[in-house]
């Protein structure tokens, strides 16, 4: 698709168009772009896998396997693990305790807050890239979990028959993962991604390491033919009313998470030509 002249922001609005899943996502990263006010998300199970748990500003990703659950993210506390995600978790048949890892896509707090109180009560080992293992550490958090398992760049995680892979895509974090993993959908497979860190930083070689990280992903995406796009932030992609269609039976009978392959692969560029927007700033 030819996207013309113009300005990196310019060009990813013309290859949206209209498609709100791209138009939120170029939103997020809108100068000036706040998270919408809303109500706080009820569980839903977005695939027969996969239940997504949470607030309106982050979301717990439960991966179930038949030899237990790969739980991405904790939210942002112990007290939102307790209150929050335990219980949604139960609501919807998922018991918390066959958890048996916490993926934290990266070390800061609204990601990380409630993973020690998920090892201390059901034994669930945390995950964490090593160098965002020293991120959390720095946190002022109350919740810091104690350091347990390094993630190696592309390790595969597989429990119950199921393969979870961890590539870094440093950018937001110096050391971000973003899980790649099958999901099922009425009983067909696809494959998912969940870009694990969205803000950009402030630092332009921050900015670099995240736009080197899109393009070698979304060349991952396509070699592992990647269909469906999750994120932790639901705001930023659209992924509040996407929920929300699941729950009230409006999406026409098809899962609006599955995006189908080139349309994930939209969702990328369009990523890419707004980091390289802001490098030009």
């Amino acid at each position: 698709m030819d996207l013309g002249d113009g300005t990196p922001a310019e060009q990813a609005a013309r290859l949206a168009g209209d498609d709100p899943v791209l138009l939120a996502l170029i939103a997020a990263f809108t100068s000036g772009w706040l998270p919408p006010e809303a109500p706080d998300p009820e569980p839903t199970r977005i695939f027969d896998n996969v239940t997504v748990v949470g607030t309106d500003f982050v979301s717990a990703t439960a991966v179930e396997t038949p030899g237990g659950v790969i739980l991405i993210d904790a939210l942002e506390s112990r007290d939102q693990a307790a209150d929050i995600l335990v219980p949604e978790l139960r609501s919807l048949g998922v018991d918390p305790a066959r958890i048996k890892y916490v993926v934290v896509a990266h070390g800061h707090a609204d990601h990380f807050g409630g993973a020690q109180y998920l090892a201390d009560r059901y034994g669930a080992r945390v995950l964490m890239s090593p160098t965002d293992w020293d991120v959390a550490a720095a946190d002022d958090s109350p919740d810091v979990p104690a350091r347990d398992l390094d993630i190696a760049d592309g390790q595969r995680l597989t429990l119950g028959g199921t393969t979870m892979t961890l590539p870094y895509t440093p950018g937001h974090t110096p050391g971000t993962v973003s899980p790649i993993f099958p999901v099922w959908w009425k009983g067909r497979r696809h494959t998912a991604m969940l870009w694990g860190g969205t803000g950009l930083p402030e630092p332009t070689s921050g900015k670099r390491d995240y736009l080197r990280s899109v393009t070698d992903y979304a060349a991952l995406m396509r070699r592992a033919g990647v269909d469906v796009e999750l994120s932790n932030h639901a705001q930023t992609d659209y992924g509040l009313e996407r929920l929300q269609a699941l729950r009230d039976g409006t999406a026409g009978g098809q899962n609006p998470f599955v995006l189908g392959r080139a349309r994930a692969q939209r969702f990328m560029r369009v990523l890419e030509l707004m980091v390289r927007d802001k490098l030009q700033a």
